[in-house]
């Protein structure tokens, strides 16, 4: 577990290396780069050492690489849309045992983004499971859900965020929260109403990531239980074979 925790500093120090690398040198070659921060994610692969985390536990459990889906293939049927394409999934003799998502908030605008990635979390969990529950996947077992979140930890999302109650008043927990803490509300949300097997959320400076330091604001978004779970599911099902 140590040597995966070493593993995701390093993930967490490429994120923030290619993010500066593509702001840089997205769009050289056309001349025109995309508004924002934007420029620093079109490209992609600032998520890659995550991914590659994720690969490799199901590969050292004796799930052959072949069946680990991050690059192409990785579309699953839904039931309010046809298809969606996920980060990455594993199928192993037909059976759909992990599904996972990785995402990244950096600022300035967290506002619309966390607004844009609740209601994405939620959509795409709510469609996995009616499509589950209506035999998408069969086989399967119920598969492992699993959302992997990066958060830029800095002023803007460490300051409380006032909310308008003009007809209602809002759960306590929101109140004088910031962005940070809305996030971890979410995902333990998530967790313990079970759209999510796994979830875990990393606040992660510019300046400390570049050296591979983070840290999660709960035990239960912990990168340890995030990891510890989709091992078991490697495990158990490498096991049965």
């Amino acid at each position: 577990m140590q040597a995966l925790e070493k593993r995701v500093g390093e993930a967490i120090k490429l994120f923030w290396q290619t993010r500066d690398k593509q702001h840089k040198t997205q769009g050289a070659k056309s001349g025109a780069k995309d508004a924002g921060l934007r420029a620093a994610v079109t490209g992609g692969k600032h998520l890659d050492g995550f991914r590659d985390i994720c690969r490799d536990i199901f590969v050292e459990a004796g799930v052959p690489e072949a069946h680990v889906y991050w690059k192409s293939k990785r579309e699953l049927p839904g039931y309010f849309r046809a298809t969606k394409d996920w980060d990455l999934i594993v199928v192993a003799d037909g059976n759909l045992l992990a599904v996972i998502e990785f995402k990244a908030q950096v600022g300035p605008s967290f506002g619309n983004n966390f607004n844009n990635r609740t209601e994405e979390a939620l959509g795409n969990a709510t469609d996995l499971w009616a499509a589950f529950r209506e035999g998408a996947f069969s086989p399967s077992a119920r598969p492992w859900l699993g959302y992997v979140f990066i958060l830029e930890d800095c002023p803007k999302s460490q300051t409380p965020v006032k909310v308008n109650q003009p007809h209602f008043e809002v759960f306590p927990e929101f109140l004088q929260a910031t962005y940070a803490k809305r996030y971890e509300i979410l995902l333990t949300k998530l967790i313990r109403e079970r759209l999510y097997d796994g979830a875990c959320l990393l606040l992660s400076s510019r300046k400390e990531g570049l050296k591979g330091k983070f840290h999660s604001p709960s035990e239960e978004l912990d990168v340890r239980n995030f990891i510890a779970g989709l091992q078991a599911r490697a495990i158990s099902f490498a096991a049965m074979k």
